[in-house]
């Protein structure tokens, strides 16, 4: 079974653009919101409007390139991936 990997953390809608982005290429990354899985267990979170994205280290080659010309494309840095 491969690691899984961080690739961004930031607001929600430019990682459902990056997620989209990467489907586009055969990549179903993992997403992580604790707010709204807060939300939906009946708790508060700290952090709203807060996403992690994660994929497989071996599909790092193929949505690397996607990744980068996401992130000029919008006008983001690329530091937030781990």
């Amino acid at each position: 079974m491969s690691e899984i990997k961080r690739i961004y953390t930031g607001p929600s809608l430019v990682a459902m653009g990056l997620i989209a982005r990467l489907n586009e290429i055969g990549i179903s990354p993992v997403q992580k919101d604790d707010h709204e899985s807060a939300t939906r267990a009946g708790f508060a979170a700290d952090i709203n409007n807060q996403m992690r994205i994660y994929i497989r280290e071996d599909e790092m080659a193929k949505a690397q390139p996607i990744i980068d010309e996401f992130f000029i494309e919008i006008g983001e840095e690329i530091n937030n991936q781990k």
